[in-house]
This record gives structure tokens, sequence and C-alpha cells, in this order.
């Protein structure tokens, strides 16, 4: 293995499919003296002639003959292996993609996205795992192809991409009177809450607002995600945040409303994650951008026209509640 030399092969390719030590050297932008030299080389490696002189012009000998077909498929077979590789055509993918998305994503991807899925890469199975994966090692260990939501906990070895900032609202029955009446600090502080948490926390982002005011509001409960926010709030004299963009289609299929929160809140920002091992891979790419194509297609079907400039990528995003 010390003495192998693959340009030995590539050299042999073009001697044995021109039968020319000139136009062997023209093809591989050499001088003919050095394809001379290495022609000297291959007839050692290899024991045999090669090409011998025939009048003016060489001829291969039979043990040339033989190597010409099995020599020009190594050479190519080497080119395609080290060519990079363009965009895989979606329709040839035979794969399952493992994501991991919150309740508030999920409710808003996990449709469209098996539908494109369905339509452009039937061969792909996708598996859609809970958050509870979220912050550990999924992403470096394998377990987990692509983390789409609030990403907050990313480490030095996770890419991130920004896909879209959303904004808080207040959700509530129909009837609310803060859906119906004007909603001020004092009425929104005077409501009864419900806090979403996954580690059961009551204080958040909003609280801290209400103390700027002097205020402070009754959180008779907390839930670990939004799903069970909006169906506790369904029927009750309950309010609880929201997404406005993720949590558009599911407010009217439950008969809730949104208002305004009287407060200046944080952005609620979007985002996927993954190992940097996938960033080139194509396959993993057509699902990044579907990914993000279809979120943002979601975002901008229920944006009002005032907020489509968006923000800068430079803004910081909030969560809800507290985690």
């Amino acid at each position: 293995m010390e003495a192998l030399d693959m340009n030995l092969l590539v050299a042999l390719d073009a001697l044995l499919d021109t039968n020319s030590v000139t136009l062997a050297a023209q093809r591989l932008h050499t001088s003919p003296p050095a394809m001379s030299r290495t022609l000297t080389r291959l007839r050692g490696a290899l024991g045999d002639p090669l090409l011998v002189r025939a009048g003016r012009s060489l001829v291969p000998t039979p043990r040339a003959l033989e190597l010409r077909y099995e020599v020009s498929t190594l050479v190519e077979q080497g080119r395609s292996l080290l060519a990079p590789r363009g965009d895989p055509d979606p329709s040839a993918l035979r794969r399952t993609f493992a994501l991991q998305a919150g309740d508030m994503v999920l409710t808003e991807l996990a449709a469209p996205l098996l539908s494109a899925a369905r339509a452009q890469a039937p061969g792909v199975t996708l598996r859609f795992l809970p958050d509870s994966l979220e912050g550990t090692s999924a992403l470096r260990d394998g377990r987990v192809d692509l983390e789409v939501g609030v990403i907050d906990h990313a480490d030095p070895e996770t890419t991130v991409r920004r896909v879209l900032a959303d904004r808080v609202i207040g959700v509530a029955a129909a009837d609310h009177l803060l859906v119906t009446d004007r909603v001020t600090v004092a009425a929104y502080a005077a409501a009864r809450h419900l806090s979403i948490s996954r580690n059961g926390r009551a204080h958040g982002p909003i609280d801290d607002r209400l103390a700027l005011h002097g205020r402070t509001r009754r959180v008779v409960a907390t839930v670990p995600n939004l799903t069970s926010a909006l169906f506790a709030v369904r029927g009750s004299d309950l309010v609880c945040p929201a997404p406005a963009l993720l949590s558009a289609s599911a407010l009217p299929a439950l008969g809730l409303r949104a208002f305004e929160i009287p407060l200046p809140l944080p952005e609620v920002a979007i985002g996927m994650a993954w190992h940097p091992r996938n960033s080139a891979d194509g396959g993993h790419r057509w699902l990044r951008d579907l990914v993000q194509e279809i979120l943002l297609r979601s975002a901008a079907a229920v944006r009002p026209q005032k907020q489509r400039r968006g923000r800068t990528d430079q803004d910081t995003g909030g969560g809800l509640e507290s985690r």
C-alpha cells in the first residue's frame, strides 16, 4: 500500500485509450517526457511493456487489452466517487427522518408536511417525536434528525436556523370580557390565568411585565403544552397566552378568540436545529427547506398586512411562559 499511486491508474487509462504517449500527455495536461516516465513505471509495476512500437505507432500488448476495460471502469468509478453531489431527486429518496417538534408548531406543520412529502418524496417516512428529548444529546446521537420549534438550548455542536418570529396574544372563550370589551392592564391582570410550562412553573415573562405596572395575576393552573391550554380555556373563563401565527387555525376550530395583551412581550422565535453532520446531506437539506417553506407559508396566510414587514435576524426570541 505504501507504493500505491492511484494517479498511475489515471495515466494507464489515458495511455490504453489513446495508444499514444503524446495524446495521453495532452489529455492529462502534462509533458510527453513526463508521460513516458510514467509509462516506464507502469511497465515495471505490471511486468509488461503495455505499449510497443509498430512502425510509427504504438500498439497494446495482450495484457494491455485485458486491462483496458477494467482500468477505465475503475477510473470512472473514482471520478464519480469524488465528484460533488448535487441536490437529490426527492422522488428517489428512501429514508426515514425523525422530527422533534413542540405542539404549537406541530399543529401547523404535521398535515402540510405529510402532504408535501407524499407528493414530492413518497419513499420518505416521517417520525414525529415528542419534545421530551429537547435539550438532550438526541441531535448529536442521531436519534433526532431535525428539531423544530423554540430553540433555546442549542449546544456548540448544533446548527440553528431562525425561521420566523411570532408574537404573543391572549386567548379566551368567544364571550369572555377580554374579547368583547376593551383590554386594559388592570382587566388583564384581574382575569383567571392558565400558564403554559413544561416544568409546572407559573411565573414567566407576563408576570415580569405586569410587575412593572405594579400588578400581579392569579394563575389558577399550569399545563405542559399549548394544545392542553386551548382545550382547557374552551368553555371556561380562563385566559392563556398563545403564538399568534401558529395558533391562528386552531382558535376558530375550538371556538376561541384572540385578544391583544396590553403588555410589551418578547417574541416567540421559531427555528430549526440539526447536527452539522447533516448540513451538506442533500436529503436532509430537502427536508429543512420544505419545513421552512411550510412554516413561512402558514404564517403568511394569517399574518396581517401590517405585520408582513417582519423582523431582523438580530431580534431575540422569548417563550410564552416559563420553561
